[in-house]
């Protein structure tokens, strides 16, 4: 088991993390925590998705190789670091333990209830919600001022931000805590309010979402909504093509927690991202959604 790196003479500092989730996020957060020095301890509760997890990140670890990014060494500590287990229980007694399952509330919650009895006094948790309550889901917890929002950006080895999101009873020392981490990674924080969907989702998915619309209504293709907005606007990547690249679930998630939040009908979710989701048409983890991944590139979808 990985020891805690806590001693009396530094309370908060962070030596050990432990991930709930092995999926794209919590496999990019356990590959960076990994390559900057952090003893890794990744759990998922499905057992393929957790047996996979060391694989991805070798893979993604051997991309930054190539590109020159990190060196043999780095990749070979980094994967050294990294440990799995099937056990929740286990991440317990670590400084710190980021949950980064699916953006639902339930499940969120339900991981949360479970580790709280497994937890050391001085355990930190972290949620990589993207646009869930931070304060609610604190309150599910036995430590809510030791509880905060780490947000990741996807993918998180290339993305420099992460969101920093505060309960209403965080304290300071959590939270400077999570802003070392973060600058330990190399990577921007950006202190954000607990809204509904903070800073980036707040901004970015009624834009993803005024794009369906525009599709849905008719207005353009897929093919002409993506290019005037790469072209037009100068995004790397047009609206629809990066809400298959999000997950369309997670599109509706965030946009059905914006329209509960605000109750302002200017965040209502498009029906078409709806019947999508519905279709489980998700976009690329499915290989179907606003574009067909099924052959040798991207076909639209309508």
């Amino acid at each position: 088991m990985l020891q805690s790196g806590m001693d009396g003479e530094d309370a908060m500092a962070i030596g050990t993390v432990g991930v709930v989730g092995a999926g794209q996020m919590g496999n990019g957060i356990a590959h960076v925590m990994a390559l900057a020095g952090y003893e890794v301890l990744l759990t998922d509760s499905n057992p393929e998705a957790l047996a996979a997890a060391s694989g991805t990140v070798a893979r993604n670890l051997d991309r930054q190789l190539r590109k020159g990014a990190i060196t043999d060494e780095a990749k070979a500590q980094a994967l050294a670091r990294i440990r799995t287990t099937p056990t929740l229980a286990e991440l317990g007694p670590l400084d710190m333990v980021i949950e980064a399952a699916t953006e639902r509330e339930a499940v969120k919650a339900a991981i949360f209830e479970a580790l709280v009895p497994h937890l050391a006094p001085h355990t930190i948790l972290a949620t990589n919600t993207s646009s869930i309550s931070i304060t609610r889901l604190a309150s599910r917890t036995d430590r809510p001022e030791k509880f905060l929002g780490v947000h990741f950006m996807n993918p998180v080895p290339l993305m420099q931000l992460v969101e920093l999101i505060r309960g209403i009873a965080t304290d300071d020392e959590t939270f400077e805590a999570a802003h070392a981490v973060v600058e330990r990674l190399g990577k921007t924080a950006a202190t954000a309010q607990d809204f509904p969907a903070f800073i980036v989702n707040r901004i970015l998915m009624p834009m993803i979402n005024e794009a369906v619309y525009a599709l849905f209504e008719g207005v353009g293709t897929v093919e002409s909504i993506d290019a005037c907005m790469r072209l037009g606007a100068n995004h790397p990547m047009g609206p629809l093509e990066l809400a298959d690249f999000i997950g369309l679930d997670t599109c509706l998630a965030i946009m059905n927690v914006l329209y509960d939040g605000f109750a302002d009908t200017k965040y209502r979710p498009c029906p078409l991202l709806a019947k999508y989701v519905e279709a489980g048409w998700l976009g690329r983890k499915t290989r179907r959604g606003f574009y067909d991944y099924r052959g040798e590139s991207p076909v639209p979808s309508r």
